[in-house]
Protein backbone atom coordinates (compact mmCIF):
# COMPACT_ATOMS: atom_id res chain seq x y z
CA UNK A 1 0.00 0.00 0.00
CA UNK A 2 1.39 3.38 -1.01
CA UNK A 3 1.50 6.19 1.50
CA UNK A 4 -0.50 9.31 0.77
CA UNK A 5 0.75 12.76 1.72
CA UNK A 6 -1.49 15.08 3.66
CA UNK A 7 -2.37 18.19 1.66
CA UNK A 8 -1.27 20.38 4.59
CA UNK A 9 2.26 18.98 4.26
CA UNK A 10 2.77 20.95 1.04
CA UNK A 11 2.80 24.28 2.86
CA UNK A 12 4.56 22.87 5.93
CA UNK A 13 7.35 21.36 3.83
CA UNK A 14 8.08 24.65 2.10
CA UNK A 15 8.27 26.45 5.44
CA UNK A 16 10.50 23.76 6.97
CA UNK A 17 10.56 20.03 6.22
CA UNK A 18 11.19 19.31 9.90
CA UNK A 19 7.83 20.83 10.84
CA UNK A 20 6.14 17.76 9.35
CA UNK A 21 8.26 15.55 11.59
CA UNK A 22 7.45 17.59 14.69
CA UNK A 23 3.76 17.72 13.88
CA UNK A 24 3.67 13.93 13.56
CA UNK A 25 5.73 13.54 16.72
CA UNK A 26 3.57 15.75 18.91
CA UNK A 27 0.28 15.25 17.10
CA UNK A 28 -2.96 17.03 17.86
CA UNK A 29 -2.74 16.28 21.58
CA UNK A 30 -0.11 18.87 22.33
CA UNK A 31 -1.25 21.81 20.19
CA UNK A 32 -1.54 24.09 23.21
CA UNK A 33 2.09 23.42 24.00
CA UNK A 34 3.50 24.80 20.76
CA UNK A 35 0.74 26.71 18.92
CA UNK A 36 1.09 30.46 19.03
CA UNK A 37 -1.70 33.02 18.72
CA UNK A 38 -1.83 32.85 14.90
CA UNK A 39 -2.43 29.09 14.86
CA UNK A 40 -5.03 29.28 17.64
CA UNK A 41 -6.95 32.10 15.89
CA UNK A 42 -6.77 30.35 12.53
CA UNK A 43 -8.09 27.11 13.97
CA UNK A 44 -10.97 28.95 15.67
CA UNK A 45 -11.86 30.76 12.43
CA UNK A 46 -11.89 27.43 10.60
CA UNK A 47 -14.20 25.66 13.08
CA UNK A 48 -17.42 26.24 11.09
CA UNK A 49 -15.95 24.43 8.08
CA UNK A 50 -14.39 21.64 10.12
CA UNK A 51 -17.73 21.05 11.84
CA UNK A 52 -19.63 21.38 8.52
CA UNK A 53 -21.82 24.22 9.80
CA UNK A 54 -20.57 26.92 7.42
CA UNK A 55 -23.58 26.47 5.13
CA UNK A 56 -26.79 24.44 5.04
CA UNK A 57 -27.07 24.58 1.24
CA UNK A 58 -26.85 21.14 -0.33
CA UNK A 59 -24.74 22.46 -3.23
CA UNK A 60 -21.95 23.57 -0.85
CA UNK A 61 -19.42 20.92 0.07
CA UNK A 62 -17.54 21.84 3.23
CA UNK A 63 -14.72 20.12 5.06
CA UNK A 64 -15.03 16.85 3.15
CA UNK A 65 -12.25 14.32 2.81
CA UNK A 66 -10.63 14.23 -0.62
CA UNK A 67 -7.85 12.23 -2.24
CA UNK A 68 -5.82 12.01 -5.42
CA UNK A 69 -4.43 8.72 -6.69
CA UNK A 70 -2.39 10.55 -9.33
CA UNK A 71 -0.50 12.72 -6.82
CA UNK A 72 -0.88 10.43 -3.79
CA UNK A 73 -2.46 13.22 -1.72
CA UNK A 74 -5.26 13.25 0.81
CA UNK A 75 -6.86 15.81 3.06
CA UNK A 76 -9.88 18.06 3.31
CA UNK A 77 -11.25 20.89 1.25
CA UNK A 78 -12.64 24.06 2.75
CA UNK A 79 -15.58 25.02 0.53
CA UNK A 80 -16.69 23.91 -2.91
CA UNK A 81 -19.79 25.41 -4.53
CA UNK A 82 -20.92 22.63 -6.85
CA UNK A 83 -23.37 24.85 -8.78
CA UNK A 84 -20.82 27.57 -9.55
CA UNK A 85 -17.77 25.29 -9.68
CA UNK A 86 -15.85 27.51 -7.22
CA UNK A 87 -13.29 25.99 -4.85
CA UNK A 88 -12.42 28.32 -1.97
CA UNK A 89 -9.61 27.97 0.56
CA UNK A 90 -10.38 30.16 3.57
CA UNK A 91 -7.67 31.83 5.63
CA UNK A 92 -8.08 33.98 8.70
CA UNK A 93 -5.78 36.67 7.36
CA UNK A 94 -3.84 36.92 4.11
CA UNK A 95 -0.98 39.35 3.69
CA UNK A 96 1.00 37.29 1.19
CA UNK A 97 -0.08 34.35 -0.91
CA UNK A 98 2.77 31.90 -0.49
CA UNK A 99 3.57 29.06 -2.88
CA UNK A 100 2.54 26.59 -0.18
CA UNK A 101 -0.95 28.11 -0.03
CA UNK A 102 -1.28 27.75 -3.79
CA UNK A 103 -0.03 24.16 -3.69
CA UNK A 104 -2.64 23.27 -1.08
CA UNK A 105 -5.34 24.78 -3.29
CA UNK A 106 -3.96 22.89 -6.32
CA UNK A 107 -4.02 19.66 -4.30
CA UNK A 108 -7.67 20.20 -3.37
CA UNK A 109 -8.42 21.01 -7.02
CA UNK A 110 -6.83 17.80 -8.32
CA UNK A 111 -8.48 15.70 -5.64
CA UNK A 112 -11.92 17.06 -6.49
CA UNK A 113 -11.30 16.62 -10.23
CA UNK A 114 -10.34 12.97 -9.74
CA UNK A 115 -13.48 12.54 -7.67
CA UNK A 116 -15.55 13.73 -10.65
CA UNK A 117 -16.28 17.35 -9.75
CA UNK A 118 -16.17 20.19 -12.28
CA UNK A 119 -14.04 23.04 -10.91
CA UNK A 120 -14.21 26.29 -12.87
CA UNK A 121 -12.50 28.66 -10.44
CA UNK A 122 -10.14 28.45 -7.49
CA UNK A 123 -9.58 31.18 -4.95
CA UNK A 124 -8.56 32.23 -1.46
CA UNK A 125 -10.78 34.08 0.95
CA UNK A 126 -9.38 36.21 3.80
CA UNK A 127 -12.00 36.39 6.55
CA UNK A 128 -10.37 39.24 8.51
CA UNK A 129 -10.80 41.72 5.67
CA UNK A 130 -13.44 39.92 3.56
CA UNK A 131 -11.21 39.82 0.47
CA UNK A 132 -11.21 37.24 -2.31
CA UNK A 133 -8.00 36.36 -4.16
CA UNK A 134 -8.75 34.50 -7.43
CA UNK A 135 -6.03 32.14 -8.69
CA UNK A 136 -5.35 30.53 -12.03
CA UNK A 137 -6.22 26.86 -12.24
CA UNK A 138 -3.06 24.72 -12.49
CA UNK A 139 -3.45 24.09 -16.22
CA UNK A 140 -3.26 27.85 -16.81
CA UNK A 141 -0.14 28.36 -14.71
CA UNK A 142 2.64 26.02 -15.94
CA UNK A 143 5.34 27.59 -13.74
CA UNK A 144 3.40 26.97 -10.52
CA UNK A 145 2.30 23.57 -11.76
CA UNK A 146 5.94 22.55 -12.19
CA UNK A 147 6.78 23.86 -8.71
CA UNK A 148 3.79 21.93 -7.29
CA UNK A 149 4.97 18.67 -8.86
CA UNK A 150 8.59 19.29 -7.80
CA UNK A 151 7.52 19.92 -4.21
CA UNK A 152 5.63 16.62 -4.09
CA UNK A 153 8.70 14.79 -5.40
CA UNK A 154 10.93 16.57 -2.87
CA UNK A 155 8.65 15.51 0.00
CA UNK A 156 8.61 11.91 -1.22
CA UNK A 157 12.42 11.77 -1.35
CA UNK A 158 13.16 13.91 1.73
CA UNK A 159 15.99 12.69 4.00
CA UNK A 160 15.26 13.96 7.53
CA UNK A 161 18.59 12.65 8.87
CA UNK A 162 20.67 14.92 6.65
CA UNK A 163 18.52 18.04 6.56
CA UNK A 164 20.02 21.30 7.78
CA UNK A 165 17.93 24.49 7.89
CA UNK A 166 19.16 27.40 5.79
CA UNK A 167 16.78 30.23 6.69
CA UNK A 168 17.28 31.86 10.08
CA UNK A 169 14.10 33.93 9.72
CA UNK A 170 11.98 30.80 9.29
CA UNK A 171 13.63 29.22 12.34
CA UNK A 172 12.90 32.33 14.40
CA UNK A 173 9.22 32.18 13.42
CA UNK A 174 8.78 28.43 13.78
CA UNK A 175 6.25 27.15 16.31
CA UNK A 176 8.59 24.21 17.00
CA UNK A 177 11.64 26.37 17.82
CA UNK A 178 11.77 25.10 21.41
CA UNK A 179 11.83 21.47 20.28
CA UNK A 180 14.20 21.66 17.32
CA UNK A 181 17.81 20.52 17.68
CA UNK A 182 18.82 22.16 14.39
CA UNK A 183 17.41 25.66 14.73
CA UNK A 184 19.40 28.60 13.40
CA UNK A 185 17.73 30.98 15.85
Amino acid sequence: MEAYLKISYLNDFIFCPLSIYFHQLYGELMNRMYYDECQINGKAAHAAIDEQRYSTHKNILQGIDVYSDEYKLCGKIDIFDMDKGILTERKKHIETIYDGYIFQLYAQYFCLKEMGYNIKQIRFYSSDDNKVYPQNVPENNPVMMEKFQSTIKAIQSFDVENFLPANKSKCENCIYIDFCDRTLA
